[in-house]
Formats: C-alpha cells, sequence, structure tokens
C-alpha cells in the first residue's frame, strides 16, 4: 500500500477546528447576552471551557474574535433588511418593514448589539471598517433601488438620500434604545414617515411611494 500523503497524515493546524470556534462563538454570545458590552475575554474563555491563550489561539487576538461576531450577527441582520428591502410591495410598505426589522432585531439582542457597536468598533479599527463598509453597503444598494424602481431621478441625489436614509434610521435606532418608554409602533412609524419624506424630497407627489 502506497503511503498516504503528508497533507492526509498531517495532523489539522491548532486552533483551527471550525467547530471549536462555532462553540466557543456560543459562549461568546452567553456571556455577552449576560453581562453586556462589558464582558471579559476571561469570562468568554471559562464559558467555554478554555484558556485566554487558547481563545487567542482560534482567533489570533481579541480583534479577531471581534470581527468574527460581528460577521456572525451583523451579516444575518444585513440580510434579512435586504430581504425586506427588496420585497415586492410599495416602497412605504417596504420602508416600514425595514425599519421594522432592524429596530426589533437590534432590540432583541441589546447587550450584543452594544459589544459589537460601542466596544469592539472602538477598541478594534478593523472592525470598525468592516461594519462601516457594511452600512455603506446598504446605502449604495438602497440607492440602486431608487434610482432603477424611478422614486430619484439623479444618481448623485440618490447616494445622498439613501445614505442620509440609512445613517438616519440607524441613529434613531441608537436614540430608542435609551428610550424603553417610547412604543415600537410609534417610532416605526414616524422613522417610516421620515424615510418616505426624505425620498419623496425630490419633488415626485406622495402618491408614487405609498
Amino acid at each position: 500500500m502506497a503511503p498516504q500523503s503528508a497533507q492526509q497524515t498531517k495532523p489539522a493546524a491548532r486552533g483551527r477546528n471550525p467547530e471549536r470556534r462555532r462553540a466557543i462563538l456560543d459562549a461568546a454570545d452567553e456571556v455577552i447576552q449576560r453581562d453586556g458590552p462589558d464582558a471579559s475575554m476571561s469570562a468568554i474563555a471559562a464559558e467555554a471551557g478554555i484558556s485566554k491563550p487558547i481563545l487567542y489561539r482560534h482567533f489570533g487576538d481579541k480583534s479577531g474574535l471581534y470581527r468574527a461576531l460581528a460577521e456572525r450577527h451583523v451579516d444575518p441582520l444585513i440580510e434579512r433588511i435586504r430581504s425586506e428591502l427588496h420585497g415586492g410591495s410599495t416602497l412605504r410598505l417596504r420602508a416600514r418593514a425595514t425599519v421594522g426589522a432592524y429596530l426589533q432585531m437590534i432590540a432583541r439582542n441589546l447587550n450584543l448589539y452594544r459589544f459589537l457597536m460601542d466596544r469592539a468598533t472602538a477598541e478594534d479599527p478593523r472592525t470598525r471598517g468592516d461594519v462601516g463598509m457594511m452600512v455603506r453597503r446598504m446605502g449604495e444598494e438602497l440607492a440602486e433601488v431608487l434610482i432603477t424602481e424611478g422614486h430619484v431621478q439623479d444618481p448623485l441625489r440618490a447616494q445622498v438620500v439613501a445614505h442620509a436614509v440609512v445613517g438616519m434610521v440607524q441613529a434613531a435606532g441608537e436614540w430608542w434604545l435609551e428610550h424603553p418608554e417610547v412604543d415600537d409602533d410609534n417610532i416605526i412609524e414616524d422613522l417610516t414617515d421620515a424615510v418616505v419624506g426624505a425620498i419623496s424630497g425630490n419633488g415626485q407627489t406622495q402618491a408614487t411611494l405609498v
């Protein structure tokens, strides 16, 4: 029998086991949901049943863990928003569905959101850049929708309006998280009005948007 190749016999690189990485990310989720944005690397390692050096071996350093968590949680949020944005209904209904999906998801995962958007982006420039790029892509995608569907005629204005709308919803969501007394339906309706109003500023009638 011919000897196995070196690739076949070589053990998997330490710290590269995808199942182990997933288990560590599960542990990180548990700790962050419990402890909030101040969750420590030591607590995450303990929850995963490993030491901090082993934790870092899987992700390189805490910045690597931040980016893995951002990919795990921000990507599905973006996909959910994208699916609502491209739904087959009027712009107003899609705007309401998109705003509602965003606000509901960040409210249900408040500690994870705070950990990623406040702590991770503040401590790690690469995580901040990754999250910022995701937000910019959403603005560009919305601009394409506005042009394709004829809501805005000028491509430059479409970019300005789209990025302004994305930033407005994000900023309003941050404010809302600090004001739990504000009813979900109220802020969703008010933000929907603001989004439609921003887009309708191109002089077209409101009837084309509702």
